[in-house]
């Protein structure tokens, strides 16, 4: 049974789980799927199609699912997925995907998105993802498991923020941000060593951090062409895991390039 508040307003065509909690004056659309669990705060809406997964909450005063802020859009049938474990707080929007970025705006699981932060359409973010008060994400950002997004943030459109990477506070990203990588400043942003602390606090093992800085140090460092150190780092570093997956994500195509 759900626990709907009289205030609130909940659409024939939206779907509660068990044990959903709907707030005060919350507005819940047509398409919309709410998993167990989840519990939607006081004028919080939610528009749809969106499915929302198990034991998120919503805490209060937040939009998801809507149109994307994008020209472009005209009307269609587009979508907004998210996953199980998620705590949004006060303000944060999240819009739903466009056709050309492909119909679909993701978040994974056991995120946190702190008051004002916005993901916009056709963004994909992982799982175990802190954002700061404030943190932006533009159009078809993606953003890697256990990346941290400070307050203030900007991530230009069509970047992709690594696994474990931390920016810092104000930063503006107009290129991928690595993974394990402190990433810091204003146009432009910087990159300043691999974040050992927090992948210590992380459980990283010291074998593991000290070779995430060797391969951080023969690409942004040793003045190699960027083909050259990653051809070192394979053949030096390549046998650890988190190395491959830095060197994979550098490989990677990408729209922008990458913060150095």
């Amino acid at each position: 049974m759900a626990n709907i508040h009289p205030t609130a307003i909940i659409d024939p065509g939206a779907t509660l789980g068990s044990d959903v909690t709907i707030g005060p004056y919350a507005v819940i659309g047509d398409g919309v799927e709410i998993g167990d669990e989840t519990e939607i705060g006081p004028h919080v809406r939610i528009a749809g199609p969106t499915k929302i997964g198990r034991r998120n909450r919503f805490t209060g005063s937040a939009s998801f699912g809507t149109d994307p802020q994008d020209l472009k859009f005209g009307g269609e049938k587009t979508r907004l997925e998210i996953g199980d474990d998620n705590l949004f707080r006060e303000f944060v929007t999240v819009n739903r995907g466009t056709m050309g970025g492909g119909g679909v705006t993701t978040i994974a699981s056991k995120n946190l998105f702190m008051a004002y932060s916005h993901v916009a359409h056709d963004c994909h973010v992982g799982s175990n993802v802190i954002f700061a008060n404030n943190g932006t994400l533009a159009g078809h950002v993606e953003v890697g498991d256990f990346a941290t997004i400070g307050a203030f943030c900007a991530v230009h459109q069509f970047c992709r923020v690594g696994n474990h990477a931390f920016l810092g506070g104000d930063t503006i990203v107009t290129q991928d941000a690595l993974p394990f990588v402190k990433t810091v400043g204003s146009r432009p942003a910087k990159t300043y060593g691999v974040n050992h602390i927090g992948l210590q606090r992380k459980g990283f093992a010291p074998e593991t951090v000290e070779a995430l800085r060797k391969a951080y140090k023969l690409l942004v460092r040793s003045h190699l062409l960027q083909a050259d150190a990653l051809e070192k780092i394979d053949a030096e570093l390549g046998s650890i895991p988190e190395v491959r997956y830095f060197a994979d994500f550098i490989k990677a195509a990408s729209k922008r390039g990458i913060v150095r």
